[in-house]
C-alpha cells in the first residue's frame, strides 16, 4: 500500500487538480508546483511550503512511482506530470475525488460533487457515491467512510493514501465548523438580496400602473415618527 506524508500528499493533489483543471499549462515546473501548494483557496490547511519542501516531496513521488520528470529539448527548467491514474488503477472521476480529498480532507457527497466537479463532470450525488464505493471496495481500499460532523448527519469521506493528512477530530473542532456558519451566513445574505430585488421589483411594477406601493421602505429605527 502506498502511504504519503502530508507534502507528497499536498503534491499530489495539485498535480492532478492542474492536470485536470489547465491542461495548457501542465506538466509543472517546481515553481508552479510551490505556488499550487500554497494557493489559499480549495485548500485546507493552507500552506507555506518552501521550495525545497515540495522539491522533496515530488522526488518522493518519484520514488514511489506517482509522479515522472519530464525534460523537456530547449527548456531551462524541468517539469512533473503525475502517475496517478496508471499507478492506482482509478478511472478520472475516482482520481478527481481522491484528490479533492488530499486537498481539502474529509468531506460529505454534496461537498465532494459541488468542489470535485470542477476537475471533472459530477452528475449527480449517487454518482459521487458510486465512485467513492468504486475506491472503498478494493482489497487495499482508497478511501473510507467516516462518522458525521457535530450537530450533523451527513457522513464524510476520507482518502487512505495520507490517513494522518487530516486530523479528525481538529477538522470536527475547528475550520469545518466555522465553514457550515459561514456558509450559513452566506445563504441568509442571499436571500436578504433577493428579497430586496423582489420589494424593488414589485414597486417598479406599482409604479408603471400608477398604484401606491405595497411595500414602502422600512423606516430607519433612528427616523422619528411622525
Amino acid at each position: 500500500m502506498i502511504e504519503l506524508n502530508a507534502d507528497e500528499s499536498r503534491v499530489l493533489g495539485v498535480l492532478v487538480e492542474k492536470a485536470l483543471t489547465t491542461p495548457e499549462q501542465y506538466p509543472l515546473s517546481l515553481n508552479a508546483l510551490v505556488n499550487g501548494a500554497n494557493q489559499k483557496n480549495n485548500r485546507d490547511p493552507v500552506t507555506a511550503l518552501e521550495e525545497n519542501a515540495v522539491f522533496s516531496a515530488v522526488e518522493g513521488l518519484r520514488a514511489k512511482g506517482l509522479s515522472t520528470r519530464v525534460d523537456q529539448m530547449g527548456a531551462r527548467v524541468s517539469k512533473y506530470r503525475h502517475n496517478a491514474g496508471e499507478v492506482l488503477r482509478v478511472r478520472t472521476a475516482e482520481l478527481a475525488i481522491l484528490a479533492e480529498l488530499l486537498l481539502r480532507g474529509p468531506q460529505t457527497l454534496g461537498e465532494l460533487r459541488g468542489r470535485a466537479a470542477r476537475m471533472h463532470p459530477l452528475e449527480s450525488i449517487e454518482q459521487v457515491k458510486g465512485m467513492l464505493d468504486a475506491l472503498m471496495d478494493r482489497p487495499r481500499p482508497l478511501a473510507k467512510q467516516i462518522p458525521p460532523l457535530p450537530g450533523s448527519r451527513a457522513d464524510r469521506y476520507m482518502q487512505l493514501l495520507g490517513p494522518d493528512l487530516h486530523p479528525l477530530n481538529a477538522q470536527a473542532a475547528g475550520p469545518a465548523v466555522w465553514g457550515a456558519e459561514n456558509d450559513l451566513a452566506g445563504r441568509l445574505q442571499q436571500l436578504e438580496e433577493q428579497v430586496a430585488a423582489l420589494q424593488r421589483a414589485v414597486s417598479h411594477l406599482a409604479r408603471s400602473l400608477g398604484e401606491p406601493d405595497p411595500l414602502p421602505p422600512e423606516k430607519s429605527a433612528d427616523e422619528p415618527a411622525l
